[in-house]
């Protein structure tokens, strides 16, 4: 029996004589239901989907800054070289995965059902990731807002939310070689204007929730709603808008940028070579953990997105497309955002160093500052807020979709109330996200961002790969895409998910755990009770995987070699394991490639 097919062996009795039929069939024909699965109105939605689901927020606050960090373009060796032995065969091997299986991140696990809980742990971090970012999206709302006025409200220290320590002017303290930020007007509107963080003692004073970014947030998951309700159909035709449109902003925001004084000195700073720097280690894992988190693999979402592709499509090619696509789109945003870190530079008189930074603080502070100093400054404000919120809105529902795709395969009666189901996980994370719009929500944001997704994803990709690559078999694997799009991967692509991505994730897992420190969110340190939360976040995910292999072997039937047996050989083919035939108790599955 070939590897591509299943013998259904069909056993008849006629006068005492038993007759045995053989049938070959398809595969991918016993793995689906009855009921003929959606797929993607047009290829170019799903390309869309994924491209706007890999290109989020972090492409724009997270790798220029890392670039410019880490020796500018020297950094670009290590992102390069992390890119080819391990983002783009894990990449390719999920979009593989969901389109074959044609099922969401838990449902695929048929494949070897010992693993399935790995499916859970990556529903339940896509369901933690949407608690807090979210919130983002609601803030960038809330900024758009707030430019619909003559004057941006964060230009200036005369408002009712600013301090006594209000200035705009940055002064430069020349002993400690440092800014000294008395507070700016930029900064102030994010703490205290939006936030009202003042208001709040720490993670123990949260207060209840803010009207104002409790409205920012519904319109949020209103949207998300009506953008998933229906299923791909819908949120493919959504994509066209928000998957594009960050690219005709940065492409104007560039324009102006670069004719702003100061702005090649940013941009030859972000571009600027130091090879020097190859031999520091941080430097190395910059790359490598940028690397895992930007293409978004280990969430789950490559897996539901490519389930609803046709059984033919070129998932081989949609790989290489989309991952290039996202490192391209981190590359070119540095421009962006260094001609302004520039043109800042310049304009306060300090250095680059000083006014360079990532995460929030560039998008909400330093930018809208940089921003509010132009002609036509609320214009470029919409504009510029506009690009966050549809950065963010593909992103969210990227992870929306791993959720319910997951769950509705995995629990079928809930396919004919996809609807309602939607509204329960949508509104479920509202909930959740509401004790980020309080006085202090940006403590509970910064443990959630801290733990949720963190050392889990790295764990949940590395359980998926050597399930995939071992117990499924890298052979077995091949034989599938070779089914789909009528060739074989190459012996690279082979060797990555058997052997180098494997390896790189365990590394960079036991590195995550060896360099884990506290999260803390500018001079507040959080309290132990704070910090045990917080891993019971992270943990809780990562239990998914031995809490269903026990589950799975206690339920099983017959003596633990069966159990073992039926847990990691594929439901297809349970058949075999009752005729004593299991692949996986022979030497040569192991040895296979």
């Amino acid at each position: 029996m070939g590897p591509k097919e299943v013998e259904l062996i069909l056993v008849k009795e006629q006068n005492g004589v038993q007759f045995t039929n053989s049938t070959l069939i398809n595969p991918a024909q016993t793995t689906t239901s009855t009921e003929e699965r959606e797929t993607w109105a047009k290829k170019i939605d799903f390309l869309l989907s994924v491209i706007g689901f890999a290109v989020d927020l972090a492409n724009v606050w997270r790798f220029p800054y890392l670039c410019y960090k880490n020796g500018g373009g020297a950094f670009l060796v290590p992102y390069l070289f992390f890119m080819v032995i391990a983002g783009m065969p894990l990449f390719y091997m999920e979009l593989a995965l969901g389109q074959y299986n044609r099922e969401g991140a838990a449902g695929v696990w048929k494949i070897c059902p010992l693993f399935k809980g790995v499916g859970f742990t990556v529903i339940l971090i896509s369901l933690y990731v949407g608690f807090y970012y979210n919130v983002i999206i609601a803030w960038a709302l809330y900024y758009l807002f707030s430019s619909f006025t003559g004057n941006l409200p964060w230009v200036n220290c005369n408002n009712t939310w600013n301090s006594l320590n209000c200035s705009d002017i940055w002064t430069f303290n020349r002993s400690s070689h440092n800014v000294t930020h008395r507070s700016t007007p930029a900064a102030e509107y994010f703490e205290r204007g939006m936030l009202h963080l003042h208001e709040s003692e720490g993670i123990n004073d949260l207060g209840l929730p803010r009207w104002q970014l409790t409205s920012c947030l519904t319109v949020v998951i209103v949207v998300l709603y009506f953008s998933l309700w229906k299923g791909v159909r819908t949120s493919g035709k959504v994509v066209w808008i928000t998957a594009t449109m960050p690219y005709v902003v940065l492409i104007g925001l560039l324009l102006r940028g670069v004719t702003l004084p100061g702005a090649i000195d940013g941009i030859k700073a972000y571009l600027s070579v130091d090879f020097h720097r190859l031999w520091e280690t941080s430097v190395w894992i910059d790359a490598a953990t940028q690397i895992c988190f930007s293409l978004g693999v280990g969430f789950g979402v490559l897996i539901a997105f490519s389930s609803y592709n046709k059984f033919s499509n070129n998932c081989y090619r949609d790989a290489i497309i989309t991952s290039s696509v996202n490192s391209l789109t981190s590359f070119f945003s540095g421009f962006v955002v260094f001609s302004f870190l520039g043109y800042m530079a310049q304009k306060h008189n300090v250095a680059l160093e000083d006014v360079a930074t990532d995460g929030p603080g560039l998008v909400f502070i330093i930018y809208p500052e940089a921003i509010a100093t132009l002609p036509w400054s609320s214009v470029w404000s919409v504009i510029f807020f506009i690009m966050l919120l549809t950065l963010g809105i593909d992103s969210a529902m990227g992870g929306m979709e791993s959720v319910i795709t997951g769950l509705i395969d995995e629990f079928k009666f809930l396919r004919k109330h996809r609807e309602l189901f939607t509204l329960f996980i949508v509104v479920s994370t509202f909930l959740i996200s509401l004790f980020c719009v309080t006085n202090g929500g940006i403590y509970v944001f910064t443990l959630l961002d801290h733990f949720a997704a963190g050392t889990s994803i790295l764990f949940g990709v590395l359980i998926e790969a050597i399930g995939i690559a071992w117990f499924y078999g890298v052979g077995r694997f091949s034989d599938d895409i070779e089914e789909m799009i009528g060739h074989r991967p190459g012996l690279y692509w082979r060797l990555c998910w058997k052997y180098v991505s494997p390896l790189f994730l365990l590394c960079m897992v036991v590195i995550s755990f060896g360099t884990f420190k506290p999260p803390y969110y500018g001079t507040y340190v959080f309290p132990v009770w704070a910090n045990i939360i917080g891993w019971c976040v992270a943990i809780s995910s990562m239990a998914m995987v031995p809490i269903y292999a026990i589950y799975k072997l206690c339920v099983l039937p017959g003596t633990f070699r069966n159990k073992l047996a039926y847990a990691i050989t594929p439901e297809r083919e349970h058949h075999l394991v009752e005729n004593g035939e299991v692949r996986h108790f022979k030497l040569r599955h192991w040895l296979m490639m």
